[in-house]
């Protein structure tokens, strides 16, 4: 008899299949989850706040520039690299993506769709421009020649960390027009751009098979993708550490880390058999 493991290729094999990714997938990269065992408690900014309060700006902005330097540091692991294998052997549509981390793209993965946006661009809300994340950097650091790494930093999944001296921080402004900068993430009491959701959309509607890798799937945005899946009467395969909203919708659930876990899937289905 197979394991739940065997189980899961041969219900891929022989299907293009369709990626959801979570923070669980690069967990062992460095960047910790939300809500697996062990994560911080925290108090994500919400978009109302970070328009109307100054401080939560300054708050923010400090906190989110630390964590960016060391998102740049970090490195796709093994199930990024999988999941790049299997895009190139022509296996998957496209990954639908949860992260604001760029690792898949740095794997090699082409068709990536960051649901949740990414940190590594920023737009400022009063002319819409938009700055690559080292420009505004720079400025940051040339503003705030104080700020320093500190010694002991505990990243969070969207990048922030928690530091005591933002009170003297200066916030960067638009280097165009002066207005109000953001990074090009979606915070809690935003809406995910339509053009975005569509093409996330888009990625699981043209898969014969959905693997959703390293989510509990709380967050609204992926159950409403994976109800494109469901309707359809496309197969759902889960790899993830703990238990998910989706488990008794899913086909399989496979338990386990994704590193390990989507290698041994890659060699399988890429592998002659």
């Amino acid at each position: 008899m197979g394991t739940v493991l065997d189980t899961a290729i041969d219900l891929l094999r022989g299907r293009r299949i369709a990626v959801l990714t979570g923070a669980g997938i690069s967990t062992d990269s460095g960047i910790p989850d939300y809500r697996g065992e062990g994560a911080p408690r925290r108090t994500p900014m919400v978009f109302d706040t970070f328009l109307s309060s100054e401080d939560a700006r300054r708050r923010y902005w400090a906190g989110s520039h630390l964590g960016w330097r060391s998102f740049a540091s970090v490195h796709p692991n093994d199930g990024h690299r999988a999941l790049a294998h299997m895009e190139e052997a022509g296996l998957i549509t496209g990954i639908a993506t949860q992260n604001v981390d760029d690792l898949h793209e740095r794997a090699g993965s082409a068709n990536v769709t960051h649901v949740h946006g990414r940190l590594h661009t920023v737009s400022c809300l009063r002319c819409g421009r938009t700055f690559d994340r080292h420009r505004i950097a720079d400025e940051i650091e040339r503003l705030n020649p104080w700020i320093a790494m500190p010694e002991q930093v505990r990243l969070q999944p969207d990048g922030d960390v928690e530091i005591d001296a933002s009170q003297e921080f200066e916030v960067p402004s638009c280097p165009v027009c002066g207005g109000m900068l953001k990074p090009d993430v979606v915070f809690f009491g935003e809406t995910v751009p339509p053009q975005v959701f569509a093409e996330a959309r888009d990625i699981i509607a043209a898969g014969d098979a959905v693997l959703v890798a390293g989510s509990s799937l709380v967050v609204n945005s992926g159950t409403r993708l994976l109800e494109v899946a469901r309707r359809a009467d496309v197969p759902i395969v889960i790899v993830n550490r703990g238990e998910t909203r989706w488990d008794a919708r899913s086909a399989v659930r496979v338990e386990g880390g994704t590193s390990e876990t989507l290698s041994a899937i890659a060699d399988a289905l890429i592998a002659p058999f």
